[in-house]
């Protein structure tokens, strides 16, 4: 099919770099001309386990040759399975599991929980943050309103904290407050870590205000931090815990993790979800989970990200952030002008909402020879 044709059909709301994949195989795409492409993007940090894994293959089309769906009014192993697996990996106190389709679904559902454990009114956020495009995601996603909201007024009412001020929550959190929603690391900002300091800060004035705390985990959970959850890494604990995106290394699919306070305000058709918990979603997510504790995945991308923050601090890149295969590097010149740049030289990484950032999503299976091929391009384009 001719891809300008095929593009004509759909939607003009996404900008297009300038490849067209057709393939792809552990970390490298195929574009249709023939290059071979370092994928230090990842699908938007969706492809976990990178292109064509063997295991995730053979789940998936063993899942399919036996029972390709079923609704959540039939039980099902597969997804017991996998609410337990995702409980088991997260080590930490979650009674239980919603599965949905997408991070901004789990956001939403977080968000009705609160206001049901609370019979509270206001929502807290954090500056910075992107929680989604749906109408109450989209209210607790920073400068949303302004930019694309799209609805003609808010679910209900919203404020936001500066980014790593303790100083400034007290203000914010009050006995009104249901819920505080924060990313542990910022993904769309850049890669921006909230710090211990930070989150440890919110935990404590959610507990003297009775106010629940969500982490938005979507893009820097399963394993991305190098750590189960960026909870482990920050040795703070959510009453709530969302994420997706590496979740099923594709597949879409979503969970909703709750503890205890959260749990005891589910009720029966409380929540609901048509493909949430599907068997094939599930089948993704026991395979996600079995490689990253197979094949010691966490402790390489602990390894090979430290191996990146030192070793990639060349040419244009003047510092760096966040945690893990989330990693932003901070250029002294457009970060769209290296994104470019590297992208000439056959290495796809993305870009953010801060200009100055070039933000790396890699596959867990990266290896230290790969980043030395992003070390020597960034040193090729100089400063």
């Amino acid at each position: 099919m001719d891809l300008k044709a095929a593009v004509d059909y759909l939607a003009p709301v996404f900008a297009q770099y300038p490849i067209e994949i057709v393939a792809a195989h552990g970390v490298w795409l195929t574009t249709r001309d023939g290059r071979q492409v370092l994928d230090l993007y990842g699908g938007h940090a969706v492809a976990a386990l990178g292109y064509g894994h063997a295991g995730w293959v053979s789940a998936l089309a063993a899942q399919a040759a036996a029972c390709n769906f079923q609704s959540n009014a039939v039980p099902m192993a597969v997804r017991s399975r996998a609410a337990q697996r995702l409980v088991h990996f997260s080590q930490l106190p979650f009674e239980c599991v919603f599965f949905v389709n997408s991070g901004a679904e789990a956001n939403e559902n977080a968000l009705k929980v609160a206001f049901r454990a609370t019979q509270r009114p206001r929502i807290v956020a954090v500056e910075g943050g992107f929680h989604g495009r749906t109408a109450a995601a989209g209210a607790v996603t920073w400068g949303a309103q302004q930019k694309w909201f799209g609805f003609p007024r808010t679910p209900f009412d919203v404020s936001f904290i500066p980014r790593r001020a303790p100083e400034a929550i007290a203000a914010q959190v009050r006995e009104d407050t249901a819920a505080v929603i924060v990313e542990p690391v910022q993904g769309v900002a850049g890669a921006f870590d909230m710090g211990a300091e930070f989150l440890a800060a919110l935990r404590r004035r959610c507990d003297d205000t009775g106010a629940l705390l969500i982490f938005d985990e979507v893009q820097c959970g399963v394993g991305r931090t190098g750590y189960p959850f960026a909870a482990n890494l920050y040795g703070v604990i959510p009453d709530m815990l969302t994420t997706a995106k590496a979740l099923g290394n594709g597949f879409p699919c979503a969970a909703l993790l709750m503890g205890a306070r959260a749990a005891a305000a589910l009720t029966l058709d409380g929540l609901g979800t048509t493909f949430g918990g599907g068997p094939m979603a599930s089948a993704a997510i026991e395979a996600v989970i079995d490689a990253i504790e197979s094949e010691q995945l966490l402790a390489r991308v602990r390894r090979v990200g430290a191996y990146i923050r030192e070793t990639c601090m060349v040419g244009p890149v003047i510092a760096h952030q966040g945690a893990g295969f989330l990693t932003g590097l901070v250029t002294r010149t457009p970060a769209k002008e290296v994104h470019a740049a590297l992208l000439a030289r056959d290495i796809l990484t993305g870009t953010a909402s801060d200009p100055k950032v070039v933000r790396l999503l890699p596959p867990y299976i990266l290896e230290e020879t790969h980043v030395d091929r992003l070390r020597d391009a960034l040193a090729a384009i100089g400063s």
